[in-house]
């Protein structure tokens, strides 16, 4: 059957309005289990990559309180913590599914690293927000012991901004062929990756966060998968969307959707970069993408409904 390959949210992982407990994110996972095991029920082989977005958000406040006692740890350190706490959550809790459902298969978390380079424009601009709001007193105090870029976030307070470079290699990727040529599922990408960069031939870890659906496109196209599922909260891409003429879209092209982008129908910080992540897949030589929510899985791979981007 079909290789696919599930990119996750990681607000899906911890839902607007919960605090994050470990009971909230097991029990937001078993519910997107559901539709994933479906999946291997008929036969696929399954990759899930997933955000990490809150996860991290939530370890950089906690080593901000605890600097006292312990040391802070660099960002690409954290975002190895959070592939490791989120793969064994969600191994766990699918496996424990996948019993229920006598689906006599293994699944495994791999640690995963993205290389990046280290001339991507991004490291000159940071972007990408994270952590915690400080007041503009808190800021310039961490300014003047630490080389940090903070940006003003709608009145809310000051945020660290850090770069958000394109990936160009998944490290891991042999090993995560391995894994599914011996019919084992994969979670890995976590987050993007742990971004590093290689250097005379080594690599190391640098401060910065990589989108996950462009993490997610470059690991599909690598290993050949079938079909690549950006999941989103919506159950298909739309134009116009909030207004009364939207238009919601079944299949669109590739210049077609090039087009969207630049009347500005896909926002940078929502649609946007699904979008992208998508004609990366395909361009890249990918077959299918479907953009979609998590519960359309199996009417969307049918193609009753998602949004499939086509060349």
């Amino acid at each position: 059957m079909s290789k696919v390959v599930l990119a996750i949210g990681g607000n899906a992982i911890i839902k607007e309005g919960q605090v994050g407990t470990i009971e909230e994110q097991q029990q937001n996972i078993m519910e997107s289990a559901e539709p994933v095991l479906a999946l291997m029920e008929q036969g696929h082989t399954v990759v899930i990559t997933h955000g990490n977005g809150p996860q991290v958000g939530n370890t950089l406040i906690r080593g901000e309180m605890a600097k006292s006692v312990i040391p802070e740890y660099p960002l690409d350190v954290y975002g190895a913590e959070t592939q490791g706490n989120l793969g064994y959550l969600i191994q766990q809790n699918f496996k424990n599914k996948m019993t229920e459902r006598n689906i006599n298969k293994t699944i495994a978390t791999v640690v995963t690293q993205s290389v990046v380079s280290s001339d991507d424009p991004a490291f000159q601009s940071p972007t990408k927000p994270i952590g915690p709001f400080y007041t503009k007193e808190e800021m310039e105090k961490i300014v003047a012991e630490r080389n940090l870029t903070f940006v003003e976030d709608a009145g809310r307070g000051y945020r660290r901004v850090v770069a958000s470079p394109k990936p160009v290699r998944i490290v891991e990727k042999e090993a995560i062929e391995t894994l599914l040529n011996n019919g084992i599922s994969v979670i890995s990408t976590g987050g993007g990756g742990i971004p590093v960069i290689e250097n005379n031939g080594k690599i190391e870890g640098v401060e910065a966060v990589i989108d996950k659906d462009f993490a997610s496109a470059l690991l599909a196209a690598d290993i050949n998968a079938d079909y690549l599922f950006i999941l989103t909260g919506v159950e298909q891409v739309a134009i116009n969307f909030g207004k009364p003429n939207q238009q919601n879209l079944l299949e669109v092209t590739i210049d077609d959707a090039l087009r969207y982008l630049d009347e500005g129908q896909f926002p940078k910080g929502s649609m946007g970069p699904k979008i992208e992540a998508a004609i990366l897949f395909l361009q890249k030589g990918g077959k299918n993408v479907i953009i979609t929510s998590i519960d359309k899985l199996e009417d969307a791979i049918a193609g009753k409904t998602g949004t499939r981007i086509v060349m």
